[in-house]
């Protein structure tokens, strides 16, 4: 193992991973935890390293290679991830987390699957300008769909707001009862732009993806609706096993292409 800081090394700084460890698609959820809850539902797996919160296992679902880094919270530690995965050789993410659920609708447990995000967490301004859009990458999108459909879960597609703060940024009191400028009409005022969910991840995942041209998207379980007060730790595992299949169903995507000799996917092209 290596012990330099130079990004460009086998061997990556803060995930501690090489070429060899990882497949071209990774799954990333925050927790370390929640990585054996994904790996349960694979083939088969190996652990490959764990440092600091970056915990990496790879290994095959539905004979499709596959691999989890967790991220810890945040889109700090989330981009790292990222750029270190991205050295060695990955180039398809998808985030599986939770949220908060902001439109009425919504139930806890259910699945949001997001198709672009509103980038008020910071990481990504460090990248591109405030105004370059953060927008998931339409395959994944399309593959996180079919797997939802496939599995029968319950699901919302739309925008995803991403924050810094679990508190203050989404517009919940602070320590006695601190209340941030404009926390009491975030939530409100998000809701009623078709806002779907609040989060702290896809922001800068989607925005980095795309600054480096790679394939990323997310889905999230609903634990707590903010609109009607509803909470339960629910749908861990449908997001685990929605994005699961979904790469198996990106894996079916590139292969349509290529025997279409095409660069892009659509429904035009059979993934069964």
């Amino acid at each position: 193992m290596s012990d330099s800081e130079d990004p460009n090394d086998d061997v990556q700084y803060h995930l501690e991973v090489g070429p060899e460890d990882v497949a071209d698609s990774v799954l990333l959820p925050g927790n370390p935890e929640r990585v054996d809850k994904i790996t349960d539902l694979w083939d088969d797996h190996d652990e490959k390293a764990y440092h600091r919160e970056y915990r990496t296992a790879t290994g095959t679902y539905e004979e499709t290679p596959i691999s989890v880094t967790s991220t810890g919270i945040g889109s700090p530690s989330a981009a790292i991830a990222i750029e270190e995965l991205a050295r060695v050789g990955a180039d398809t993410f998808v985030r599986v987390g939770s949220c908060g659920a902001i439109q009425p609708e919504m139930g806890v447990g259910d699945l949001v699957i997001t198709s672009g995000a509103v980038r008020q967490e910071g990481t990504s301004k460090e990248y591109v300008r405030e105004d370059y859009p953060a927008v998931a990458d339409h395959e994944v999108v399309a593959a996180l769909v079919a797997a939802a459909e496939r599995l029968g879960h319950d699901y919302h597609v739309g925008l995803t707001m991403s924050a810094d703060s679990f508190y203050a940024g989404q517009g919940r009191p602070g320590f006695r009862e601190f209340r941030a400028a404009g926390s009491d009409s975030l939530v409100e005022e998000l809701s009623e732009a078709n806002v779907k969910n609040i989060e702290m991840e896809a922001a800068a995942l989607l925005t980095v993806a795309n600054v480096y041209g790679l394939r990323a998207g997310a889905v999230c379980s609903v634990y707590a609706n903010r609109i009607t007060g509803e909470f339960r730790t629910e749908g861990e595992s449908r997001a685990a096993e929605t994005a699961s299949l979904a790469v198996h169903l990106l894996a079916k995507m590139d292969e349509a292409k290529r025997e279409a000799g095409v660069d892009h996917w659509h429904p035009g092209l059979s993934i069964e």
